[in-house]
């Protein structure tokens, strides 16, 4: 034991959609010795949390408790008495139904200091996203926040059911699936209106939101035949009939579509984000890792004798990047680059060179050796010399394209792709279930990689009610050769593009 005693944060981690954490809670996970987290809190979060940080999940399921809440409760007091600081994540607001109230009186009972951190609670922010506002002055001016967990045997209710059934308040029930119908039973049973608007919404802000309405005399049924089941959010009164008005959330043009990211995980944060704003459902994949290449002799060599070259020429971002990386471990900086001029293929690929200050003198839209021949001209390449750091397996039409025209050419390795198969099992499972809708394709290595996963499966069974979609021809070349049809070719070979043609796809379908 320290003498020192740490500070636990209860934090509320909101209602799903990872964009609705607070930033004071972003800030208290990202210096947290410990972070304990349940069910409802999104596993995004942690990423957050620093890499030294001590991760235990806590969840409580359907009665199923990974630790009894007596055991949370010893849990946070014996870390912040070894002298930690304690991130507590806790679905929705921490003090709204969230027990966070009897976790504060017992941290104050064993002398162990606390905060909270207030979180965005499902019993609103789920409404918002299915469109329904739970005040609205056309229809009501108060709400109620009402348990729904209560148990319906229980001998002395505190539910005022008489109450809340004349009320022309919003009704809002947390967590009361399970007990649907002895709620309408009880709210119509003391006069209700049977034909009081309904809506049941499963996994609020996500992308797997899925949204149920109907009256007090029809919801159940309509549950059940949507096999909806918790965790879910009740909202009974007449905001509900706002819905078909106000609805935004679901429909985005990718909302819940199931979406495989082979990308590289370091790389795939940027479609993750695109896809993810028009309501996909991401599910990261990766089917290859960039590394360093295994022998960085040749391109320190290249770098340390770059005042022999001409012409700097980059194919990718990861070729920019592992380039600079090497270039500042050797101690050097871009003024041993003042003399060169650069080229890049694509935009994207352009403006990471630009995050090092420097600005592409050209720009071949593509890799075909047309486009690289028409950038060029006009500009004396013959008998100029030609840096070209790229992958470790590149296909030669640029290099066979800059000597024809009379460079002389180095290539050298500056990353390699190596296939990541960690979640091969996972990827598997998930197609035979028909759990994925579409898969993306950002480079020939992704397809490989991908389809050598699959080489014990009969993939083209698998893969018969997915859609496919290829950044571009020489990835969807890459896949032909494989047996993979491309149903999307992005128009612009560029992550943008391959989300364009994404939408534009589901829009027309």
């Amino acid at each position: 034991m320290t003498d020192k005693t740490g500070t636990v944060y209860l934090i509320g981690a909101g209602p799903g959609d990872p964009g609705l954490l607070t930033l004071k809670a972003k800030e208290c996970i990202e210096t947290a010795d410990v972070v304990v987290y349940d069910y409802l809190a999104s596993p995004f979060f942690l990423n957050y949390a620093g890499k030294d940080a001590q991760i235990i999940y806590v969840g409580k399921k359907g009665g199923d408790h990974t630790l009894t809440q007596e055991k949370i409760n010893r849990l946070l007091v014996d870390k912040a008495k070894q002298g930690l600081n304690v991130a507590r994540l806790k679905g929705g607001d921490p003090f709204v139904f969230g027990r966070g109230g009897e976790e504060a009186q017992m941290l104050l009972h064993h002398g162990v200091s606390y905060e909270v951190i207030p979180g965005v609670t499902s019993a609103i922010a789920a409404p918002a996203y299915a469109g329904i506002p739970v005040t609205h002055r056309d229809h009501t001016s108060f709400v109620s926040f009402i348990t729904g967990h209560e148990n319906p045997a229980k001998q002395n209710t505190s539910m005022q059911w008489d109450v809340f059934a004349k009320s022309h308040a919003t009704l809002v029930f947390l967590m009361g699936v399970k007990n649907l119908d002895h709620i309408v039973t009880n709210l119509m049973d003391h006069g209700k209106p049977s034909d009081t608007p309904v809506a049941l919404i499963q996994w609020g802000t996500t992308a797997r939101q899925q949204t149920v309405t109907g009256t007090l005399k029809t919801i159940v049924e309509a549950v059940r035949q949507a096999r909806l089941t918790s965790p879910a959010v009740i909202i009974i009164g007449q905001v509900v009939s706002l819905r078909d008005e106000l609805a935004w959330f679901d429909k985005r043009p990718l909302f819940g579509k199931r979406i495989v990211i082979t990308r590289a995980r370091a790389q795939a944060s940027d479609l993750v984000t695109k896809l993810s704003k028009l309501g996909a459902l991401c599910i990261e994949i990766p089917t290859i890792q960039i590394d360093p290449p295994r022998d960085m002799a040749p391109l320190t060599a290249s770098i340390e004798h770059i005042k022999q070259y001409d012409w700097l020429v980059f194919t990718s971002v990861n070729g920019v990047k592992f380039f600079f990386d090497t270039l500042f471990d050797m101690g050097k900086d871009v003024r041993v680059l003042g003399h060169l001029q650069f080229a890049c293929i694509g935009p994207v690929t352009r403006d990471r060179l630009k995050d090092y200050g420097i600005i592409s003198d050209i720009l071949p839209e593509t890799y075909r050796a047309e486009s690289v021949v028409d950038a060029f001209s006009g500009i004396e390449i013959n008998g100029k010399k030609v840096l070209l750091p790229r992958a470790k397996k590149a296909r030669t039409i640029l290099p066979d394209a800059l000597r024809k025209m009379g460079a002389r050419v180095d290539e050298v390795i500056a990353y390699e792709t190596r296939l990541a198969d960690e979640r091969r099992q996972e990827l598997i499972a998930l197609l035979e279930d028909n759990a994925i809708d579409a898969i993306t394709f950002t480079s020939s290595s992704t397809v490989s990689n991908f389809m050598s996963q699959l080489e014990s499966t009969d993939a083209k069974k698998l893969l018969t009610n997915v859609v496919t979609a290829s950044i571009g021809p020489i990835t969807s070349d890459t896949a032909r050769s494989l047996g993979i049809e491309p149903d999307i070719e992005a128009k612009a070979y560029t992550i943008q593009g391959l989300v364009d043609s994404l939408s534009a796809y589901y829009e027309g379908h």
